[in-house]
């Protein structure tokens, strides 16, 4: 065996073991060489094979980390083992009471033998006439209507996001984001060779002047609930920022798949730019994540070129669950779902506030998420490893930070997989979690 796997192998027994905890630093690569009569780039590889391992996290200018370690002695309340199932709180898809029992009926008679051969076959871009007008009608709210001719479909959101930026940004291009966002929108824009460039925010959502010196090729923007920290762009921020990027002319893609969970007066960003605006949804948040349907609503003259981004991605819907799509919001199953789930999230917010009221939470009486900004001395790492110790995953800060010299002491904290006892349950771990290492004080 290689020395350095040696020397990797004998650190990951010392973390397995608890001899090193979560959050320890380890010595630098240079002094750890000298102190085991080894050569620096032995140490260095010994360290790179950690950080493969998952093991430890090397931040620039401040040292390298222990990551994760498996459960410590009894007694020992931040690296104790897990007393219950464990608890996902990084996935964050809402399932309403009754949910199979009301989708079962429509999807009944696309099973039939005389209806199942079409509804498998591949959906072209813009679905079918019964599916833009039943999405348009979806999308509606009462400052903006889309024309069913606008509406595109792909397989979810995600692609659907991937498809407006590949029609828009060549590679190379500049996006403006908000400098926490949506971390596929980080692997999206790898993939089409596109900067993602952070812009300045506030208590609203991004400044307008903000973009004015970004030299951009257009905007990715979650206006309504952001997520991870669940800000909602009030009406003049949104019609200051349409002035912004109709003077540019910009292009914007609008991300509202958790725009369901506010009331329709939140009027999206294309009823003020609509020749601009590329308007993103889907069913998974709505319905199920299982069989999806992405939305893209954009303008008139650029519908063809979306589309072609489309087919030329494999983005395309499957025809059944654009057909189960049109059925459940036909027959009210979407509107059902999504009043149960608002009274869900908002269930679930009142956990937060009670559970982790003392904190530095950032969230939404409506949103499925919150944002904590975590009590010293916790990093995000080392909490997210505690909490992985109690079986509880997190997911932390820096995974939406856009700048990676800028990684924020913050967790997010999905809130609509777990069952409300689980919840409930892992909100009162977490809590204990945080006040036991800031020495018993929660921090505002």
């Amino acid at each position: 065996m290689d020395a350095y796997r040696r020397i990797a192998d004998r650190i990951a027994a010392d973390i397995t073991s608890g001899r090193l905890r979560p959050g320890e630093r380890l010595p630098p690569q240079r002094k750890f060489a000298r102190r085991h009569g080894i050569a620096a780039s032995t140490a260095e590889r010994a360290y790179g094979e950690l950080v493969r391992r998952g093991l430890v996290v090397g931040e620039v200018g401040r040292g390298t980390f222990v990551r994760a370690a498996a459960a410590a002695p009894a007694g020992r309340s931040l690296t104790e083992a897990a007393t219950a199932a464990p608890v996902n709180m990084e996935l964050n898809y809402p399932s309403a009471p009754g949910q199979p029992e009301l989708l079962a009926p429509a999807l009944a008679p696309l099973v039939r033998p005389d209806v199942l051969t079409d509804a498998l076959r591949p959906a072209p871009a813009d679905g079918t006439a019964a599916a833009r007008e039943a999405m348009a009608g979806l999308l509606a709210t009462p400052g903006w209507r889309p024309s069913p001719d606008q509406v595109l479909f792909t397989g979810n959101a995600r692609q659907a996001i991937a498809a407006a930026l590949a029609s828009l940004v060549r590679p190379g291009g500049r996006v403006g984001v908000e400098a926490l966002t949506y971390p596929l929108v980080k692997e999206i824009a790898a993939r089409l060779g596109i900067t993602l460039v952070p812009l300045d925010t506030d208590e609203e959502g991004v400044r307008p002047e903000a973009v004015a010196g970004a030299r951009l090729s257009a905007l990715y923007l979650q206006p309504a609930l952001h997520n991870p920290t669940s800000v909602t762009m009030s009406g003049a921020r949104r019609a200051q920022l349409a002035e912004a990027v109709r003077d540019l002319e910009l292009p914007v893609v609008e991300d509202r798949i958790w725009s369901f969970l506010v009331d329709d007066s939140v009027t999206p960003l294309a009823a003020c730019a609509p020749h601009l605006t590329h308007v993103v949804d889907g069913l998974s948040k709505r319905v199920a994540p299982g069989l999806t349907v992405g939305f893209l609503v954009v303008p008139p003259h650029r519908v063809e070129a979306v589309a072609g981004a489309v087919r030329s991605g494999g983005w395309s819907a499957g025809r059944f669950a654009l057909e189960a799509g049109v059925r459940w919001t036909g027959d009210g199953t979407v509107a059902r779902l999504v009043a149960a789930k608002r009274e869900d999230a908002a269930r679930r917010q009142e956990l937060v506030a009670e559970h982790l009221g003392g904190f530095r939470v950032r969230s939404d009486p409506r949103a499925y998420f919150a944002w904590w900004e975590l009590p010293a001395p916790w990093r995000a790492d080392t909490f997210t490893a505690a909490a992985a110790a109690h079986g509880i995953a997190v997911t932390p800060g820096p995974a939406f930070a856009v700048d990676p010299s800028r990684t924020p002491d913050a967790v997010r904290l999905g809130l609509a997989s777990a069952p409300v006892p689980d919840l409930e349950r892992a909100l009162r771990t977490l809590a204990g979690i945080a006040a036991a290492a800031a020495g018993g004080r929660s921090a505002r």
